[in-house]
């Protein structure tokens, strides 16, 4: 496998883990259904990469990445993450 492989592993891992921590003390990245994740990478990625690109995915980090940057976060990111915790997973 190739080192790019695992860098969208990662990215994937740690938008779930985002989201899990981002929204409710008690949720978890096992909160949030496929769909939505793969909403928020959408909406999200180019923002991570552009505001985040040397944070380590894993222990919230990427989460305080966002919220210590929130106007480098483009609206439609910010949409699909309420989103997400506005709709439950089924």
């Amino acid at each position: 496998m190739d080192r790019a492989f695992f860098l969208r592993a990662g990215l994937v891992l740690a938008f779930a883990t985002l989201l899990g921590a981002a929204f409710s003390g008690a949720a978890t990245a096992q909160n949030i259904s496929r769909a939505q994740a793969q909403a928020i990478r959408a909406a999200c990625e180019a923002d991570i990469r552009a505001t985040c690109p040397g944070v380590q995915p894993g222990g919230g980090r990427i989460l305080q990445c966002i919220k210590a940057n929130p106007d480098k976060i483009s609206q439609p990111c910010k949409e699909a993450l309420v989103a997400a915790k506005a709709t439950p997973a089924p």
